[in-house]
């Protein structure tokens, strides 16, 4: 069987039913869309699967104020006692557990240095001991400080793992004073109650504002960045592929192709980079108004806002046309993938990265989504503060950008050297 699908004369005009026939016609279609639908399975759902299984490290704070004497036959207070325990524990891989101060605490959880803390309070251990004297009633409590800035899920898996703490520390210390001959009154009460002796609260220990998605609508806010970023990169690219009359523009019935403009690759990447820039400002106003002035989101610092929505969405930008310009027809799946396909599951702000898999780790230490929620979460969430992953946003938007321009502009004038010129044939009349 003949497999040419070259064009045919007007008079033998082809039909569908006989082009189905042709291998070579599904070959290429075929292969691309199987292997880009498995590899979005394995690359999505391969980060968000399984977080508790995959969860190591998550920090987390323990602060022990308690300044009461140590339990009769101790050296150490409770308080002291917990953190060392916990400081200690080489069993348990899923935190990683920081001795801090209150003040040290409080500064870690307002730079999103931590998801969470538990906290001793003081007069902890001078509160269990009263637990031994005849009707006793007032439970010594823990305190489990969350930080919804760092995410919903984030915040949630710390809270649950100080919170089972704080119940093994209190069932530990029940069973010590069981042991020790304390009773708290007398009856089957008094001893359930002396079993979990230790009361458990939550409290925020770094508040965000009511229209803030939870904790997520900085995550929301960086995918606007990036997919107005990508898009827009590539609407001009084919706009001005299209006026330059190398791509046809085909609207409905209506098809039509310009007169091919003389001009290199160099010049057509400068053309479209310099058209990015200018769009871009447009687009990230349109951004921060449909987000913060009509949608309402909690946001302040709104200049230094736009400035960074601005300059992140331009280094998107400029990254997709230097992936276009060296690549060619598959530069828009390759920049797909390098900047969303790949940077949804190594953003860490859905799910932190503590909680994915290795290779994820690994690709959040240079995904460009990485590093833009980190800023945009800094500005949001953290009064913009530098060591709240602002500091790092800015140099990767930077390297970003350089890396863009010098990788785009060395494979337009390698090509141009070459002589690989995208110059056409005038369409006939």
């Amino acid at each position: 069987m003949d497999d040419d699908i070259s064009p045919r004369p007007a008079a033998t005009e082809a039909r569908a039913s006989a082009l189905l026939r042709r291998p070579k016609l599904w070959l290429v279609p075929t292969v691309l869309t199987g292997l880009l639908a498995l590899l979005l399975s394995l690359l999505y759902m391969g980060g968000i699967i399984s977080p508790n299984r995959d969860l190591r490290d998550l920090p987390i704070a323990v602060i022990s104020m308690d300044e009461g004497k140590p339990l009769p036959g101790q050296q150490q207070n409770l308080g002291t006692r917990i953190a060392q325990t916990l400081l200690k524990d080489t069993t348990s891989h899923t935190a990683d557990w920081r001795g801090l101060t209150r003040a040290e605490a409080q500064d870690e959880l307002d730079s999103g240095k931590i998801y969470g803390a538990l906290l001793i309070p003081s007069g902890f251990s001078d509160s269990v001991a009263a637990l031994t004297t005849a009707g006793a009633t007032e439970r010594p409590t823990m305190t489990v400080l969350t930080n919804p800035g760092m995410g919903s899920l984030g915040s949630s898996l710390a809270s649950k793992i100080a919170t089972a703490a704080a119940q093994q520390s209190s069932r530990s210390i029940g069973k010590q004073l069981t042991a020790a001959g304390g009773d708290g009154g007398s009856g089957a009460t008094a001893r359930l109650f002396l079993a979990d002796p230790v009361g458990i609260t939550t409290q925020v220990g770094h508040p965000i504002g009511e229209n803030s998605g939870l904790g997520l609508s900085a995550f929301y806010y960086t995918l606007l960045l990036v997919l107005t970023g990508f898009l827009g990169a590539n609407l001009i690219s084919m706009g001005v592929d299209t006026a330059l009359g190398y791509a046809d523009s085909e609207i409905g019935p209506w098809h039509t192709r310009r007169p091919t403009v003389p001009i290199s690759r160099t010049q057509t990447l400068l053309l479209k980079m310099a058209m990015t820039a200018g769009i871009t400002v447009l687009t990230t106003t349109l951004v921060m108004l449909a987000t913060v002035a009509i949608l309402g989101m909690d946001a302040s610092h709104l200049p230094l806002l736009w400035i960074f929505s601005y300059c992140a969405s331009l280094a998107v930008g400029l990254g997709v046309q230097a992936i276009n310009a060296a690549f060619g027809g598959i530069g828009q799946l390759v920049s797909m993938f390098v900047f969303i396909v790949l940077g949804l599951p190594s953003s860490g702000a859905t799910i932190p990265l503590e909680a994915v898999p290795g290779f994820y780790r690994f690709l959040g230490i240079f995904e460009p989504m990485r590093q833009l929620s980190g800023g945009v979460r800094s500005i949001l969430f953290f009064d913009a503060r530098a060591d709240a992953g602002l500091a790092r946003a800015w140099i990767m938007i930077a390297v970003g950008v350089v890396l863009a321009a010098a990788f785009g502009f060395a494979m337009t004038r390698y090509y141009d050297r070459k002589g690989l010129h995208r110059m056409t044939p005038q369409p006939s009349a």
